[in-house]
């Protein structure tokens, strides 16, 4: 008896100090990681060292004193959109170390935090982010999660926004933070400014569901609109036959702006033929886990438009890109020989898997049936 009231004595007062070790540990667990505070502080990870796309059209002043957001300075872009690379694109990834691009180990185990915030503006208001981007690093260590969020429409003073990361393994993320943009967005360039980039720790936040896209979902709408998606990069064929210009003011169909294609027709890749794929993210052939769904629509319309009349497009096209992460399904018309004037055309989506697309809109066109080459105009891009 007496071995048993020293036993549950010792228990009784061991259960206070284990009791105050779990409240230590809650004490320090981490409620935020810095990205970016200021310039120099000692409390920021990750390097702005991931250069993409255009990378020649970015310019980047870290300890911009103009106005920031909090502390004494702010991190300046400056995007010239003038396709330095011929890409129509660029961003920059914050890596753990420089320049990782999962060849190497490095990054941080984040696991409690749910959410990235950032502060941004614009030097005008009217600056489109096309995407944020967390993780998504491949390699010999890949991230464990890829988000995205996008696109965002800067104002001209300051703004948060919230990267919802609530579900996603954050166990190893190399890739911490990230932005890109195109030129069709941006067609003068850009200049805005970044503060204040931390992931924290929110109970409250709960994880976001897939959602169907509402319609009409845009694909182009006109150069510089938020409302598009997708993006003109997977050039196929000879793609050395194309000139692409997403700001065309030659005789619009609605707005501001369309698109102009130029085929020379000239092979100079040998293919004897050439298209292009509008795909999200950039260049994703079915590597990146990055579908809409875009269930809701039953068909895509699109506007079209011969410089001369008489150029054949082979085929206008609706997914059916394959890969790790495929296009759920596909659809076709063509050919189509163009008109002069501007004419709507109708891809039929009845009965068709729309639930995760990345390969948004397709052209393809070949040099036996345009042996002078062929310049076109598209508009209004969209699903319904």
């Amino acid at each position: 008896m007496k071995k048993l009231v020293m036993l549950l004595a010792a228990a009784a007062l061991a259960m206070p100090v284990k009791i105050m070790a779990e409240e230590k540990a809650m004490e320090t667990t981490p409620k935020e990681f810095v990205v970016y505070s200021d310039k120099g502080n000692r409390s920021n990870h990750y390097i702005p060292s991931g250069w993409m796309g255009d990378y020649g059209d970015i310019k980047m002043n870290d300890q911009a004193a103009e106005s920031p957001k909090t502390g004494t300075t702010s991190i300046q872009f400056t995007y010239s959109a003038k396709r330095t690379q011929n890409q129509g694109w660029a961003g920059i990834y914050w890596q753990n170390p420089a320049n990782n691009w999962g060849n190497k180990k490095g990054g941080f185990d984040l696991t409690g935090m749910n959410k990235l915030t950032f502060w941004a503006r614009g030097a005008k208001g009217g600056e489109v982010l096309q995407k944020v981007i967390v993780g998504g690093i491949k390699g010999t260590y890949p991230d464990t999660a890829n988000v995205e969020m996008g696109p965002v429409e800067l104002t001209d003073t300051w703004k948060q926004y919230t990267v919802n990361l609530s579900g996603k393994d954050l166990s190893y993320i190399n890739g911490g933070f990230g932005w890109a943009t195109t030129a069709d967005l941006n067609p003068d360039g850009a200049v805005f400014y970044i503060d204040d980039i931390k992931y924290e720790a929110d109970p409250a936040l709960k994880p976001e569901t897939k959602k169907q896209e509402a319609m009409p979902f845009y694909i182009y709408s006109d150069r510089s609109s938020a409302k598009n998606h997708f993006i003109p990069s997977g050039w196929m064929g000879d793609y050395g036959d194309i000139k692409y210009d997403g700001s065309s003011k030659e005789d619009p169909y609605l707005g501001d702006t369309c698109v102009r294609i130029i085929y020379n027709g000239q092979k100079a890749q040998g293919s004897g033929w050439a298209g292009i794929f509008w795909q999200n993210p950039a260049n994703n052939w079915g590597t990146i886990d990055a579908g809409f769904d875009l269930s809701k629509g039953t068909k895509l319309t699109f506007w079209a438009r011969g410089a001369k009349g008489g150029e054949r497009i082979e085929e206008f096209k609706v997914g059916g890109i394959m890969g790790e992460f495929s296009d759920s399904d596909s659809a076709v018309i063509g050919p189509v020989v163009l008109e002069k004037e501007w004419k709507q055309y109708t891809i039929d989506l009845k009965g068709k898997d729309m639930s995760y697309i990345i390969g948004g809109f397709c052209w393809s066109a070949n040099v036996d049936n345009n042996p002078e080459g062929a310049t076109f105009y598209l508009d209004e891009i969209k699903y319904e």
